[in-house]
């Protein structure tokens, strides 16, 4: 175990630099205020340094709501803001346990139709996720299964804010998203019905019905057609309040 100094007290540290890049992004950006003490918590089970970005947003950010609240990625976690910290949404232990990790990998953001962004862990395969260990897939509301992204946490942070959801998700968002979507709780996300991966939505995904539902019940619907439809059970999807 590297002691909380080790973490933190580095060369070079992320957070600095995080901040600018927020200023330039090219999207709207919110970045939560922290819970210092679940941030804490969060950095030393994940024992990583603040050198690194996870190791800066997990310690010095709440999380980070972009596109007007279409995406959340998690952080230290923020009681103002209403967004879980890394460690809730990922199940982490209450103390320090240095036998614990997260065996399919860590999720690290959602998107209000139920979309998991997760980094891989050691064994991709045998979770049975595509990608190499370490780097980010995303578990598609419209396909029902993982695809790889071919990045780390890193170079997706940067992806997010230079506008990268854009072209991402271009199939995915009808006219008023953007309102439908700053409409939100931070818990909530959006169902669409006929859902997304049915043929209607696929050919017509304006003329779905859509309300805002807790996104517990969104992503939990999606693993539920997974696991019936295929093509197969997606595993940890993350731990969602009540909302």
């Amino acid at each position: 175990m590297r002691e909380f100094d080790e973490l933190t007290q580095v060369d070079d540290p992320a957070w600095p630099e995080l901040q600018q890049t927020f200023t330039a992004a090219a999207v709207p950006v919110r970045v939560l205020p922290a819970d210092p003490e679940e941030g804490r918590r969060c950095l030393l089970q994940l024992q990583v340094t603040t050198r690194s970005v996870l190791g800066a947003l997990t310690l010095h950010c709440g999380g980070l709501v972009l596109d007007d609240g279409w995406l959340r990625v998690y952080g230290a976690g923020s009681v103002a803001g209403g967004l879980p910290s890394l460690g809730r949404v990922n199940g982490f232990p209450g103390e320090f346990d240095a036998h614990w990790h997260p065996a399919a990998g860590l999720v690290v953001g959602h998107d209000v139709l139920g979309g998991v962004f997760c980094l891989n862990g050691s064994d991709p395969a045998g979770s049975g996720r595509p990608g190499a260990p370490g780097q980010l897939t995303y578990f598609a509301p419209d396909t029902l299964a993982w695809e790889a992204l071919d990045i780390g946490h890193s170079a997706w942070i940067d992806w997010l804010l230079s506008g990268g959801t854009e072209r991402f998700y271009a199939g995915l968002r009808w006219p008023g998203w953007r309102a439908e979507a700053a409409a939100l709780d931070l818990s909530q996300g959006i169902s669409v019905v006929p859902f997304l991966w049915s043929k209607e939505a696929h050919e017509d995904l304006a003329a779905t019905s859509r309300r805002a539902v807790p996104l517990r019940e969104v992503v939990g619907v999606a693993a539920d057609f997974a696991r019936q439809l295929g093509p197969a059970d997606p595993g940890f999807l993350g731990l969602l309040g009540e909302g």
